[in-house]
């Protein structure tokens, strides 16, 4: 199977978007467009080689500051919206 690349537009979060590289049920790269670079290429970091729903398992639901949200749970969103 190909890699498959998205963008997908955050919402309630510093970053403004999320690209997204996945191959089948396997993260390939993810780069965060804004955010706080040391947390988002952190996260972008760990889950390189990761499978899809483990990533979604352990993001999703993660909040900042009382947003509702945050980067790991847009990343998750991303993940579902994209990976499947």
């Amino acid at each position: 199977m190909a890699a498959q690349s998205n963008i997908y537009y955050t919402s309630g979060t510093c970053s403004q978007a999320i690209l997204l590289e996945t191959d089948g049920d396997v993260i390939v790269r993810v780069q965060f467009v804004g955010g706080c670079s040391g947390n988002t290429q952190g996260v972008a970091a760990l889950v390189a080689g990761m499978k899809v729903d483990d990533a979604i398992a352990r993001l999703e639901g993660i909040d900042c500051a009382g947003r509702g949200t945050s980067c790991p749970d847009q990343l998750a969103k991303a993940l579902r919206k994209f990976a499947k």
